[in-house]
């Protein structure tokens, strides 16, 4: 996985917003036998990039998994450890898989930065010039707060579930330009902010190579 990978991973439990109101669709899910082989390390490439093509799709949904599919997600979730190494899995295996590991660090960094001090006041003076950055139009509210960032992390997965994944990208990509520009502010006022702007920068790339592909 990218540099990118080594930052903050995690599903989206603590947000402002919540996941909780998507139901998982009835044609989603896991094959069971799939996971058992996986497990055990007998399956075949060709099947388990099909299941990670499957964990692709209902990590938008985690917080209303049907009971079978927790059930299966905990037995790949305890194959792998930890969430930094599932990601890096499904990165492992182009198209969908890719694209959403991907997209899920940058959500995790969105989480991260969106109440550092430094980038909302960025952000703030930013938009009192331009209230609306290239592509978030859409996205954005008026009032930029702790929230905004958080805000378009549940955004862009929502974009995921729905399988609008070219409309994901392209809102991760646009938030990424964004915070690269307001990122030497951010870092005069809040030293800790750090190497915001490379890690934006290597965000965008890795995404744009993952979306290529889909």
């Amino acid at each position: 996985m990218s540099k990118i990978g080594t930052q903050l991973l995690r599903l989206r439990h603590d947000s402002s917003q919540s996941s909780q109101d998507r139901a998982t669709p009835a044609d989603y899910g896991l094959d069971h036998r799939q996971v058992a082989e996986f497990v055990a390390g007998t399956l075949d490439a060709e099947s388990e990039a099909a299941l990670a093509h499957q964990v692709a799709r209902l990590l938008p949904f985690h917080w209303t998994w049907p009971t079978r599919v927790a059930q299966a997600m905990s037995q790949i979730m305890a194959h792998f450890g930890d969430q930094r190494e599932l990601m890096a899995w499904l990165d492992r295996h182009p198209g969908l898989p890719r694209l959403a590991a991907r997209l899920y660090v940058f959500m995790g960094l969105l989480d991260q930065y969106s109440a550092v001090p430094g980038v909302v006041t960025a952000m703030r003076e930013y938009r009192a010039r331009t209230p609306y950055p290239p592509g978030l139009e859409s996205y954005l509210v008026p009032v930029t707060d702790d929230d905004t960032l958080a805000s378009i992390a549940f955004k862009v997965e929502k974009l995921l579930g729905e399988e609008r994944t070219r409309e994901a990208a392209d809102l991760a990509l646009a938030t990424a330009a964004w915070l690269q520009q307001i990122a030497p502010r951010a870092r005069e006022l809040a030293p800790e902010v750090g190497d915001l702007d490379e890690l934006m920068r290597q965000a965008r790339q890795d995404i744009q190579s993952a979306a290529a592909d889909i």
